[in-house]
């Protein structure tokens, strides 16, 4: 486990809630999310656990700005959050799928690129910026001329993770982002998060089922379970001793 020193918090959740539905004046809708609070410091990972259904994604569309709360407050870098063009560049995401992030049409280079386009760099300084990123993530320049289809799923995953750091955000969420890769190709991921959260400093939610990747990089540990926390610790602590049943029960699947 990682050191878990915790300066003051880039994204500060105040007992959100989200509810989904619920017809005319919203009553009797459906609460994904219940009354959650949070704090992720920068440089550190708070790995998010749980079954699927229990409010996993829809915290991290939180955690983005993307998804509306019914309640409660979001800060981020001490800030009221505000519009998400605000914050342009300051978030990004790693997904599950890199060809969800990659458009099979664009160079690798190009779909790296495209986030800085958007900022409005020059366009010099963006391609010194898409070639030092690739070497970041462990891919030579050539890389940048290639196809998403010419590349493994290791590789892929790669180009997403520089795609997502290439604005220098403050914050990512993982979501899955491991979990389509084989074991060996998983740990290597791992560790390039790892080293580049040590290089870049940002913060970050890894969101995830498998135990032993959220293990592995992350200094927190969040159980969430039909839209609540059940148990948030240290993650030497959690996976120690977990305290609630629930807890124990998804840990009982790795051991």
């Amino acid at each position: 486990m990682r050191d878990s020193a915790i300066p003051a918090p880039v994204v500060d959740l105040d007992r959100v809630v989200v509810t989904y539905g619920g017809g005319l004046f919203g009553r009797g809708g459906f609460q994904a999310v219940k009354a959650i609070s949070l704090q992720i410091a920068p440089g550190q990972t708070v790995g998010l656990v749980g079954e699927s259904g229990s409010g996993k994604t829809t915290l991290g569309r939180v955690c983005l700005g993307l998804q509306p709360l019914s309640s409660g407050t979001m800060r981020f870098c001490g800030e009221a959050f505000g519009a998400l063009r605000q914050r342009r560049g300051q978030l990004s995401v790693v997904l599950q799928h890199p060809e969800w992030a990659l458009n099979p049409r664009l160079r690798c280079g190009r779909s790296v690129e495209e986030p800085l386009v958007i900022l409005g760099m020059p366009a010099k300084e963006r391609r010194g910026r898409v070639a030092a990123m690739l070497e970041n993530v462990g891919l030579d320049a050539g890389f940048a001329e290639r196809f998403p289809g010419q590349l493994s799923g290791g590789q892929r995953q790669r180009v997403a993770i520089a795609r997502a750091l290439i604005t220098e955000p403050r914050f990512i969420v993982f979501d899955e982002a491991v979990s389509a890769l084989d074991v060996s190709v998983q740990a290597q991921v791992l560790n390039l998060i790892r080293e580049l959260q040590d290089r870049h400093g940002f913060g970050a939610l890894f969101i995830s089922h498998d135990l032993a990747a959220t293990r592995y990089i992350s200094h927190r540990i969040a159980v969430m379970y039909q839209g609540e926390f059940v148990e948030v610790a240290e993650a030497a602590r959690f996976y120690g001793t977990p305290e609630h049943p629930y807890s124990r029960k998804l840990m009982a699947t790795i051991e």
